[in-house]
């Protein structure tokens, strides 16, 4: 049986920052967070449909292409795809689709969305920036507090 919570990372970690949802699962996971489910979701897809709507409660975190500095962590409440930033990383479109899907379903899930700014997604590479590695601890610290406290508020 799984957790009401699934904390979801979304990125390509051999497109540098663009990598950051799947680099803050795997610190997760090397905490030992027991609080929600966690998955690297790949670059998201409609494959994870079944799975997102098998929960309550959904945290996803992406890698977002907008005007705050790299680094930059907001955690918003999308309901919608024009809810979503501007640009959500590399896979923007599959991941407001699949949600978009979730909804039309009748089957969405509370969702929350952790958007880590970065400066470029499209650089080959499996290193993220000074600035982006930097908001991990923060956005980690984040998510244990809102899985910690029942999913509450947002900033």
């Amino acid at each position: 049986m799984p957790n009401a919570i699934l904390i979801l990372g979304i990125g390509n970690v051999l497109l540098n920052d663009e990598g950051v949802g799947i680099r803050v699962i795997s610190q997760l996971e090397k905490e030992g967070f027991s609080g929600a489910d966690l998955m690297d979701g790949g670059t998201g897809g409609f494959h994870l449909l079944g799975v997102i709507q098998s929960y309550k409660v959904i945290i996803i975190v992406d890698a977002s292409l907008d005007n705050y500095p790299p680094g930059h962590v907001r955690l918003l409440r999308p309901k919608y795809a024009e809810d979503f930033p501007t640009q959500l990383s590399a896979h923007e479109i599959g991941l407001k689709d699949l949600l978009d899907a979730a909804a039309l379903t009748g089957n969405l899930p509370e969702i929350y969305l952790m958007a880590i700014s970065v400066k470029n997604f499209q650089e080959l590479g499996i290193a993220l920036s000074p600035e982006v590695e930097a908001a991990i601890p923060e956005a980690v610290r984040v998510i244990k507090e809102l899985a910690g406290n029942g999913i509450s508020g947002c900033h």
